[in-house]
């Protein structure tokens, strides 16, 4: 008996149930979930950044005057011609090269240190403290620290205190002799010294050299003025006294209660050479030997020396050194940041590498030149760049520590954006030219760390 095949009949449709629908709305429904959730932080992204932008982009469209009167490009044209704008653009172009340079440099070389020392824990924690400090503080700080008095800055305190090791200071800062004509004896000269008497003979008696104007703080330890009673034979003596007594006296002569002026150098000078030189005792009397002045007239002079000004330090917030100050501050905050960065860097680089370098004979130098920093190049280069980001805006230290003498010349474009919008300028039109440069400077560098960033974790 034979069978017949049937060719098998065609599968019915299958009828389009609720799992299949439910599969083609599930990454839709996964979309819907994932805004809501971000909404709140693209609310506060768009209030925050994006609104502001672009107002500020709209409103450096118009004049000072709000919106009425529209400008163009006009105030970007003058942000460019603006002498206070170029001079903040060249110290910002300072800053972008110095400090991210001079912060991720030391931060690298305390890094390295710190990991062969035993107390390097207890170095980063004190390099890094200025970190927990506000830039208002740090600014405040450091006001004092540039103070010019050296009684209460203390960088002009060990800028003179070293000063003063090499060099001594003057013994009668600002002493000079009496105007002309009103007995000022045999000195004559410039403000300042050196002064110069008339030629006087050797073994002519003594020489009277009074001198007024001398601080009251520099006469410690003083003896009453006496006049010396002759002079060896051949020589040239003299006194040197403070020719001031209270209630008058005669001028050019030694009257009761006139202090005799130790220390003081006296030159005897024949046709524009010194010849001798002498230095006054504690009574006031010098004297100038035979063998070395010779039978000839000589001037006595007193050397410039006397009567500087004493060294005052260095002014740290004049227009010169203002705006490298206020990098040294920020230096010192911001070293500690790159400090942890690198040392985290650091701590990943495999050891055997190191330790196979240095058994195949290479110096520390070389081991750390070719090896350490090269691994350490991703992270030189994103702390590198966020620095270069942080001082691209940087403000609070410009404001805070520049005087007002000197704070054009330490001028940067966020502080010329203030002074130009609230600051007394009140030209939010020119202010917000400024801001939409300031955001053309940093997108470059914003948009190199996030490529950086997303290279590594694509890693």
């Amino acid at each position: 008996m034979s069978q017949t095949l049937s060719p098998p009949s065609p599968a019915a449709p299958r009828a389009a149930g609720p799992s299949a629908g439910h599969g083609r709305r599930k990454p839709l429904a996964r979309g819907w979930i994932a805004a809501f959730f971000l909404l709140p932080a693209l609310v506060l992204l768009g209030a925050l950044v994006v609104y502001p932008i672009v107002w500020s982009v709209v409103r450096s469209l118009f004049g000072p005057d709000g919106f009425t009167h529209f400008v163009g490009l006009s105030n970007y044209t003058g942000v460019f011609t603006d002498h206070q704008t170029l001079v903040a653009i060249e110290n910002n172009a300072i800053w972008v090269v110095v400090a991210p340079v001079a912060a991720t440099g030391l931060g690298l070389i305390f890094a390295v240190l710190t990991e062969r020392i035993r107390w390097g824990t207890a170095f980063k924690l004190v390099v890094f403290m200025p970190m927990a400090i506000s830039m208002l503080a740090a600014g405040i700080i450091f006001r004092l620290v540039y103070d010019q008095d050296p009684s209460k800055g203390v960088a002009n305190a060990v800028a003179t205190g070293v000063h003063d090791t090499f060099f001594k200071a003057s013994a009668y800062p600002g002493a000079h002799p009496r105007v002309a004509g009103a007995g000022s004896g045999t000195l004559t000269g410039p403000v300042g010294g050196p002064y110069t008497g008339k030629p006087i003979s050797p073994g002519s008696g003594p020489a009277a050299l009074p001198l007024v104007g001398v601080q009251p703080t520099t006469l410690t330890d003083v003896t009453q003025a006496a006049a010396p009673s002759g002079c060896p034979s051949g020589s040239l003596c003299g006194i040197v006294w403070l020719d001031f007594t209270p209630g008058g006296g005669t001028p050019g002569k030694i009257d009761r209660g006139e202090k005799a002026l130790s220390g003081v150098r006296v030159e005897a000078v024949r046709s524009g050479r010194v010849v001798a030189t002498a230095t006054a005792a504690k009574d006031g009397t010098f004297t100038l030997p035979a063998s070395r002045i010779g039978t000839s007239p000589v001037q006595l002079r007193l050397p410039k020396a006397n009567f500087t000004a004493q060294y005052a330090g260095v002014n740290w917030l004049g227009p010169t050194l203002v705006t490298w100050s206020i990098i040294g501050a920020y230096v010192w905050m911001w070293t500690g940041f790159a400090m942890v960065l690198i040392a985290a860097g650091l701590a990943g680089i495999p050891r055997e590498l190191l330790e196979a370098a240095r058994v195949d004979g290479a110096r520390e130098w070389q081991v750390f030149r070719r090896i350490t920093v090269p691994l350490l190049a991703p992270v030189l280069g994103v702390v590198l760049v966020t620095l270069v980001i942080n001082v691209l805006k940087i403000f609070d230290l410009v404001y805070v520590i520049a005087p007002g003498a000197s704070q054009q010349d330490a001028n940067v474009l966020a502080l010329q954006l203030y002074l130009s919008s609230f600051g007394g300028g009140n030209d939010q039109g020119t202010g917000s030219a400024l801001a939409v440069l300031l955001l053309a400077l940093v997108a470059p560098a914003m948009f190199l760390n996030i490529k950086r960033f997303r290279k590594e974790t694509s890693r």
